[in-house]
């Protein structure tokens, strides 16, 4: 079968004297029945390329499907007079929200199924009939634990429809709130909701509205707007829930707002206004407001308190020092503990600071490369903590712990089923160096009796997957992935390069890897691969890498950079058609992002984005092989970036190397929403790889 070929329109960007020509710039047209044709022509081939692993990617559906528990319910967690949990059932592809009351139980306690009935609060599988998408972020109780609410997005696009529900009586009310974000929170009326809006065009969550439960939608009342087009809003309450926060944040930039949750219909004091570089955030416990900030030179952040929020910031009390090899990310304040969030050498900490000026300690752990933190934490007076950890050999598990007396108990760990035996698997922190010297973190997992490491005899090694992202100072942390096992007992190694641009060595490894220094995410991908192949972990004929959204800037970039490098590469919904993203304000996302990308409006930013766009820098090469995936829906990173890009690639690019492209006609960013789906979108992409590892898959010239 020949791949389709995208018809060539000429399209010319003029921008800084540089002119540009888009030869498929008219795959932007969504509706357009050609864009929709080619795209179906491109799932048909995608189909028929991959014909002979269908038997493969059965099978490794079911493989994946195996070891997870088909009927299984998460831990409960403790809220107010109830115990909430979700449930799954086999062959159902959503949650089922539940609860049980306390029955008068002290904190923390544990639900008794004997003593208190369980109540379905809502069945996602349910209100999906009929959908082909649907997404419920979450559910919000009010204080008072009888009315709840939900939103709902049934396309993909991020636009969600607020519901509510009587808990008494199970009755839907009249009350509906459509074209909002999924970001609300109850005030302490139980009757009032705040939640946000966005741009219509930009989907730019830009508004704050008051809801009276009664009342109808269009009587709802904006009580902030926020007019920079930088910046976004969410709304929050504080851990104690006597105050509802107004965030606006941008990149670098943060400005919070606060109101008595007990005075919805009051106005939103400013707590601290907004500064260039200043990014702050709060809570409130007992007699103080805590305040994480990165003022004065605190590149890593310190915490603060203060009674006061209208006192001069220079005079408010100092809890955690700034330290230069550790990053507080987080904090929660209990009754006589702090836990603080931090990141130190590459790797997520949790430490406990009583209030009472007692020494501090770190909950420890002995794996070389783990993820740990805080869980649902909903009650603050108490001494009992819960945390979440997991690694690549440790399935999720979820500890109550006692900040006191350090004791831990394991409620849940989530099981695999089959012959799954964790001794099999071993573990690895590794170092690359970069061109300038920076050491990279590798993490790496394989089965010592399938992976052979042995760097005096290539031929000895086995295939390798090295998964990237590097944006955003989002760190990649290592977790359990239970369909990962079927690469891992074939012989795979699977390692995650956590390159600049994420925060996993401080915020200083975040900085490096934006704007003006965004190649560095690049090239220590690189270096981590040619690393890995130097040290024996990888075959150099077999070693492949995948990322997604901003992870699939980075592999289109790293494919531009070094071709030979990946023999094959897996780009879900990438970020490669930047130049034109960054230019057009009316995408979402666009504005908000010039201080992680920088402004192309700016001549030194537009040529330095335009150094490294993947789709402007296609050239007539040979590439690895690719499959590149993405959702119609998508409004973080239109399908068009995709389309484009493979349509510019089988016009230029040389060789027989496989290029195929998979677009979800009914989903959006985050790819298919039923569980059931998602396996098989995964045993979909391990086949992609397990077949070139075998050399068993067909190229253009062999149909």
């Amino acid at each position: 079968m020949q791949p389709p070929i995208a018809k060539i329109v000429p399209h010319e960007i003029e921008k800084h004297g540089h002119v540009r020509v888009d030869d498929y710039f008219w795959l932007r047209e969504r509706k357009h029945p050609d864009v929709l044709a080619y795209l179906e022509a491109e799932n048909e081939y995608t189909e028929e390329m991959t014909a002979s692993s269908a038997e493969l990617r059965e099978k490794l559906y079911e493989e994946i499907k195996g070891r997870i528990p088909q009927d299984d319910e998460t831990a409960p967690y403790r809220r107010g007079d109830y115990f909430y949990f979700t449930r799954y059932r086999e062959g159902l592809d959503y949650a089922i929200y539940c609860r049980r009351h306390a029955g008068g139980q002290p904190f923390p306690g544990k639900p008794d199924d004997s003593v208190t009935p369980e109540e379905i609060l809502l069945d996602v599988n349910e209100i999906a009939v009929g959908h082909d998408f649907t997404s419920v972020p979450k559910i919000m109780v009010n204080d008072s634990g009888d009315i709840m609410a939900y939103a709902v997005d049934h396309v993909g696009g991020r636009i969600f429809t607020i519901h509510f529900k009587d808990l008494k009586t199970g009755e839907m009310l009249e009350d509906e709130i459509a074209d909002v974000t999924s970001s609300m929170v109850w005030a302490a009326d139980h009757r009032t909701v705040f939640y946000t809006r966005h741009d219509p065009v930009t989907l730019r969550s830009f508004q704050v509205y008051r809801h009276v439960l009664g009342t109808p939608a269009s009587d709802d009342v904006l009580v902030f707007q926020e007019d920079d087009a930088t910046f976004r809003c969410i709304v929050a309450r504080t851990s104690d829930r006597k105050y509802v926060l107004a965030l606006s944040d941008q990149t670098v930039t943060t400005e919070v707002r606060y109101l008595a949750a007990d005075e919805p219909a009051g106005d939103f004091q400013l707590f601290l206004a907004r500064e260039r570089g200043h990014e702050y955030d709060i809570d409130h416990l007992g007699d103080h407001f805590y305040v994480r900030t990165n003022r004065g030179g605190s590149q890593n952040f310190k915490l603060l308190r203060t009674p006061d929020p209208g006192t001069d910031i220079d005079g408010w009390e100092e809890v955690i020092p700034h330290r230069d090899d550790v990053l507080l990310e987080g904090f929660e304040p209990f009754r006589e503990h702090l836990l603080l969030e931090e990141r130190r050498n590459g790797l997520t900490r949790l430490r406990v600071q009583p209030l009472d000026g007692s020494p501090d300690h770190e909950i420890e752990f002995d794996e070389p490369v783990f993820q740990v933190t805080s869980g649902a934490n909903y009650e603050t007076d108490t001494e009992i903590l819960r945390f979440v950890y997991t690694s690549l050999t440790t399935p999720w598990s979820t500890f109550e712990y006692n900040m006191r007396t350090r004791e831990r108990v394991l409620l849940k760990r989530d099981r695999v089923l089959g012959d799954f035996d964790p001794a099999l698997y071993r573990s690895e922190r590794l170092w690359a160096t970069a061109t300038d010297g920076a050491r990279v973190p590798i993490s790496l997992v394989y089965r010592p009796d399938l992976a052979s490491r042995d760097p005096e005899h290539p031929e000895r090694r086995g295939p390798l997957m090295l998964y990237g992202y590097g944006a955003y100072g989002a760190s990649r942390d290592v977790s359990f992935s239970n369909s990962l096992i079927s690469l891992l007992d074939r012989g795979f190694v699977f390692a995650i390069a956590h390159v600049r641009g994420g925060e996993e060595m401080g915020r200083s490894w975040y900085e490096n890897g934006r704007q003006q220094h965004k190649m560095n995410s690049f090239t220590d991908f690189i270096h981590c691969g040619e690393h890995l192949v130097a040290e024996g972990w990888a075959d150099p004929e077999a070693i492949y890498a995948k990322g997604g959204s901003a992870g699939g800037l980075l592999m289109g970039a790293v494919m531009n950079l070094q071709p030979d490098l990946f023999k094959g590469i897996v780009a879900a919904v990438p970020f490669v058609d930047i130049v034109n993203t960054m230019l057009d304000e009316t995408i979402p996302l666009t504005t908000g992002e010039y201080d992680e990308w920088g402004n192309p409006n700016k001549k030194e930013d537009y040529e330095y984005i335009l150094s490294y766009s993947p789709y402007d820098n296609v050239e007539a090469k040979d590439y690895p092989h690719l499959l590149v995936m993405t959702g119609l829906h998508d409004t973080l990173v239109h399908y068009w970036e995709p389309a484009k890009w493979v349509a510019k690639l089988r016009a230029v690019k040389t060789g027989d190397n496989l290029l195929l492209l998979k677009t979800d006609m009914g989903a959006g960013h985050v790819g298919p929403s039923g569980r059931y789906e998602r396996y098989r979108e995964v045993a979909f992409e391990y086949a992609f790889l397990l077949d070139l590892a075998e050399n068993r898959i067909k190229t253009n010239d062999q149909p």
